[in-house]
C-alpha cells in the first residue's frame, strides 16, 4: 500500500514537472518568498519600512541619480545583526540631496536639490562635530532605480519590503483557513444529521456576507494593524474549504477502507486524520492555492480602502493608493509598478493552482 502511494505522489510529481508554467510559478514564488524574508538585505533603503524621506526629489522617474550628503545618525545603533536583517535599521544616516558642494577645511559648504529648474539654498556644515565620519565617503551618488515615491522615499526598497505583507498574509490566512474549514468540513461530513446542519447553517450565512463586507467588519472589531488583517482574511476564507472537505468525506466515508477501519475498533478521531483525510488532500491543495491569491488581493484592496497596513508600513495596496491619482498626472509608474507585482504574485498562484490539479487528477 506504502509503495502503491508512493509511486502515485511520483507520477503527480512528474506531471508536474513537465507543466512549464507550474515550475516557473513555484520559483517565482519561492523567489518572492526569500526577497519578502530578506526584504532588508536587498533593499538600497534598509531603514525601519524604508521611511527614507527627501521631499526635494519627490516622483522622480525610475533610473534618477543624485548626490547625496550622508551624515552619520545622531544616536548609536546598537542593534542585534538579526534585528537589522529582519526589521531594518532604526537609526540610520541623515541623508540631504544636493545639487554641488565644495570642501574647504573642515567645512563643507553644499547647495541642497531643488527640482524644476529652482535654486536650493546654500548652506555649510562643520564636520568636525561628527566623529567616526569618513570625509571620502560623505558624498554618495544615488541611484533609484524604480524612482521615487510622493514623499522621496525609494519605490524599489518601498516595493522589495511592501512584498513581506502580501506573500506572507497567504500563508497566515490560508493557514487559518486550513484549521478552521478542515475541523468543521471534517465534522459535518462524518457524523452528518444535526451537526452536519447546524455547521452547514454556519458556513451558509458566512457565505451569503460579502467577503470585503465581512472582513472589514472584522477588522473594525480587532483594530486596525499588520496582525489583525492577517487574522480577518484567514477567518473569512475557511468556508470554500469546509464545503469541499465536508462534500469530500461525504462520499467517501462509506468506502470499504473507513468501514475496515471502523471494524477494527478505531475512533472517529483516527479514522478522520489517518485513513479520510490524507485520501481528499487533493481538492484541498487546490483550493489553498487558489486561497493563497484571494488573500493577497484582499489584502490590497483593505490597504487601498485605508483600512489594511498601516503607514508608514510598506505594503503595495497602499501604494496604489498613494499614487493612483498619478496615473493622469504623466507618472503612471508609481501605482503601475505595485500593481503589475500584485498582479504576477497572484497570477503565480492561480498557475501553480492549475498545475496541481492537473497533477493530482487521477483520471489523467
Amino acid at each position: 500500500m506504502s509503495q502503491n502511494s508512493s509511486s502515485l505522489s511520483q507520477l503527480a510529481l512528474q506531471k508536474f514537472k513537465r507543466d512549464f508554467w507550474g515550475v516557473f510559478s513555484f520559483w517565482f514564488i519561492v523567489l518572492v518568498g526569500v526577497i519578502s524574508v530578506f526584504a532588508y538585505a536587498f533593499a538600497p533603503d534598509n531603514s525601519k519600512h524604508a521611511n527614507q524621506m527627501h521631499l526635494a526629489i519627490h516622483s522622480k522617474k525610475p533610473g534618477f541619480k543624485v548626490q547625496m550628503l550622508v551624515l552619520p545618525p545622531a544616536l548609536e545603533n546598537n542593534q542585534s545583526f538579526f534585528d537589522k536583517l529582519f526589521f531594518g535599521k532604526k537609526h540610520t544616516e541623515t541623508e540631504i540631496p544636493i545639487s554641488s558642494y565644495q570642501l574647504k577645511g573642515s567645512t563643507l559648504y553644499y547647495t541642497e536639490y531643488a527640482s524644476d529648474g529652482l535654486q536650493g539654498a546654500d548652506k555649510s556644515i562643520d564636520l568636525s562635530n561628527y566623529q567616526k565620519i569618513d570625509s571620502n565617503s560623505i558624498i554618495q551618488e544615488k541611484t533609484y532605480l524604480f524612482g521615487t515615491d510622493k514623499y522621496g522615499r525609494d519605490l524599489l526598497s518601498r516595493i522589495l519590503i511592501g512584498a513581506r505583507i502580501s506573500f506572507f498574509i497567504g500563508f497566515v490566512a490560508v493557514f487559518i483557513s486550513l484549521v478552521i474549514g478542515i475541523f468543521m468540513g471534517s465534522v459535518a461530513g462524518y457524523f452528518g444529521g444535526k451537526v452536519d446542519t447546524f455547521i452547514m447553517w454556519i458556513i451558509n450565512v458566512t457565505w451569503s456576507i460579502p467577503t470585503l463586507l465581512l472582513v472589514i467588519a472584522i477588522t473594525l472589531a480587532l483594530g486596525k494593524g499588520f496582525w489583525q488583517v492577517f487574522i480577518a482574511v484567514g477567518l473569512t476564507m475557511w468556508v470554500e474549504v469546509a464545503r469541499v472537505v465536508r462534500g469530500q468525506i461525504i462520499s467517501v466515508k462509506e468506502m470499504q477502507y473507513v468501514t475496515a477501519a471502523k471494524a477494527l475498533g478505531f475512533n472517529d478521531f483516527r479514522i478522520i486524520t489517518k485513513h479520510i483525510l490524507p485520501n481528499i488532500m487533493a481538492p484541498v491543495i487546490v483550493i489553498s492555492a487558489a486561497n493563497f491569491a484571494a488573500a493577497i488581493l484582499i489584502e490590497s484592496g483593505l490597504s487601498f480602502l485605508g483600512i489594511g497596513a498601516q503607514p508608514p508600513m510598506a505594503s503595495w495596496g497602499a501604494m496604489i493608493k498613494d499614487h493612483y491619482n498619478y496615473i493622469i498626472l504623466g507618472k503612471p509608474y508609481l501605482a503601475l509598478i505595485p500593481g503589475f507585482c500584485i498582479m504576477s504574485l497572484v497570477m503565480a498562484f492561480m498557475l501553480i493552482g492549475n498545475a496541481l490539479r492537473d497533477a493530482l487528477d487521477v483520471k489523467s
